[in-house]
């Protein structure tokens, strides 16, 4: 058995379980879309075998992201994140400006305590 630095394994199960879920289908309904068994995807979401490669190509095809997107779990929407990245990709370079302004101010936690004027 090798052992891995980082445990891909978990990962692939967390992914697929999560893009499940942010797609609102349960896992009898996605097992019966790829036309499997409705017990399918349950199965390998509980750490029972992986999908052959042809069956992970449907899942993402299923699931709309890309095979490298499925494993990218910095992304909670990677079919999102690929939508506005092709969106950004349609401005200029000021407009580029505001927006990661905008980006970087909505990452910066607020304190907890904001004071009121009144």
């Amino acid at each position: 058995m090798l052992v891995y630095e980082y445990d891909y394994e978990q990962l692939f199960y967390r992914r697929l379980t999560a893009l499940r879920e942010a797609k609102h289908v349960s896992a009898r309904e996605m097992s019966l879309a790829l036309g499997q068994s409705g017990s399918y995807i349950n199965s390998i979401e509980n750490h029972y075998g992986f999908p052959t490669f042809s069956s992970f190509f449907a899942i993402c095809v299923y699931l709309g992201v890309t095979p490298k997107e499925f494993f990218d779990d910095g992304s909670a929407d990677p079919a999102y994140l690929r939508e506005l990245i092709e969106d950004l990709k349609g401005l200029d370079a000021r407009d580029l400006e505001m927006v990661s302004r905008l980006v970087k101010r909505l990452r910066t936690p607020l304190p907890d305590k904001v004071p009121v004027r009144l």
